[in-house]
């Protein structure tokens, strides 16, 4: 049965149901408070500590919520803990990111016996059904309305002012609940098939990489003969291969480009890729003139991070940052195959081999591979013929696990996409649950 649908006045909700209302935020909530509405900042800074042990409470931050980071858990003590007493969780209630994530959106269920909201986001609690208004706010179109909110042109951000005159969809109390549990239910199914794809395109990539390093150090015969390379990392290979160091077959280059007009190219762990500097997003130079010139079949390496970072042959003439390593084959003739020793570079990455000889202050993010590392690192070298058989095979069995993997990509895509699209119709009333 199809019922009246109105205009709401708002753009980006569109037309609603008669009997819905458009209200402000503050008029059907119960609280809408965060970490500062307990006192001043010099108040906040004097009565609550912060303790990197289990204690009365726990500090809930939305990398907490997120689990997008391995940060450890904040606690506080009681005084603490009643002293933010206008903030404190109890389970069920709102969390919006006003600083940084804005347009995210957590519901809390609770992760410790006592806790309380840490800063940089704000808690809604409403006087309806907040599962409901979870899912309202899930809508990736208020998400933009979240971030329009603030004034500040550099970072996304609101405050509570800002936020209680935010304009939200007030359905029926009985609505609300009927819609929050359809949601919940077929969200939930979604959710399922998304978690089971990921699964499944992170067991390929393990598949493909195991095949890669079996591969490139093992070779294509499993009945060849074998002999301990002397190397932990590399185990045994065969017999009639040898161990040489790198720097016997690269040499590292740098040319500085000195002037515009190259393709810039990026190091990513999808291989290397033209950087868009016109869309201004990532990290971006003052200056390329002062990249180093990349041409086709050089090796390019993002040396300074062994944990995220990743080393491919180019495809292009470019330019890239002057902080990767680049780097060619000595004889330009037909004694290497590039493919071979890609592949083998990048093993050295995926299973973490190159990290082990790492050097830096810290783990994350400056853990490198120094240049004396790297040209006296050991490699195996099969007969070229042998190099460029191991190169067909595993070009061919990639290409063929990718492209399993870009259709399981592509289903992902399509259930975020159609979830974002669910949300929408029930949470704005564009479709009825029956």
């Amino acid at each position: 049965m199809n019922r009246e649908l109105v205009d709401s006045g708002v753009e980006w909700i569109g037309k609603i149901p008669s009997n819905w209302e458009i209200r402000k935020l503050s008029s059907i909530a119960k609280r809408i408070t965060d970490y500062v509405a307990s006192g001043s900042f010099a108040t906040i800074k004097k009565n609550v500590t912060y303790l990197d042990k289990p204690d009365y409470a726990m500090l809930i931050r939305t990398a907490d919520l997120s689990q997008k980071t391995n940060k450890e858990p904040v606690y506080i003590n009681k005084h603490s803990y009643e002293f933010l007493s206008n903030s404190n969780l109890f389970g069920g209630e709102l969390i919006l990111p006003n600083i940084g994530s804005v347009g995210e959106v957590y519901y809390y269920e609770p992760m410790y016996e006592r806790a309380s909201l840490a800063p940089n986001a704000i808690l809604v609690d409403m006087k309806g059904s907040n599962r409901f208004y979870y899912y309202f706010f899930k809508n990736p179109l208020i998400g933009d309305a979240l971030k329009n909110l603030g004034n500040d042109s550099v970072q996304a951000k609101f405050n509570k002012t800002q936020l209680r005159q935010l304009k939200v969809l007030n359905p029926p109390f009985e609505e609300q609940k009927k819609i929050a549990n359809f949601l919940d239910e077929k969200v939930s199914q979604i959710n399922l098939i998304i978690r089971n794809t990921k699964q499944s395109i992170e067991e390929l990539n393990k598949y493909k990489q195991s095949i890669i390093t079996e591969t490139v150090t093992k070779g294509l015969n499993p009945n060849v003969e074998m002999k301990y390379s002397g190397l932990e990392w590399l185990g045994y290979i065969p017999k009639h291969w040898n161990l040489t160091k790198i720097k016997n077959i690269f040499e590292i280059k740098k040319v500085i480009a000195n002037k515009l007009g190259f393709d810039v190219l990026s190091v990513t762990q999808q291989g290397l890729k033209i950087k868009d500097i016109e869309s201004n997003e990532g990290q971006l130079s003052s200056d390329y003139t002062k990249y180093q010139i990349v041409e086709k079949n050089d090796f390019v390496m993002n040396h300074m991070d062994l944990l995220t970072g990743w080393v491919d042959c180019s495809k292009y003439i470019g330019v890239t940052s002057p902080d990767y390593r680049v780097f060619k084959f000595k004889k330009v003739n037909e004694e290497y195959s590039h493919d071979y020793f890609k592949y083998l570079l990048q093993s050295c990455y995926f299973n973490k081999v190159f990290y082990g000889f790492g050097q830096g202050v810290s783990n994350f993010g400056r853990w490198r591979l120094q240049t004396n590392a790297f040209l006296n690192f050991y490699f195996p070298v099969p007969d070229i013929k042998e190099q460029y058989e191991i190169s067909m095979f595993l070009n061919e069995k990639c290409a063929g696990i990718d492209s399993i993997i870009a259709k399981k990509e592509k289903l992902l895509a399509e259930m975020e996409s159609y979830k974002k699209s669910l949300i929408y119709e029930y949470v704005t009333g564009k479709k009825e649950v029956l």
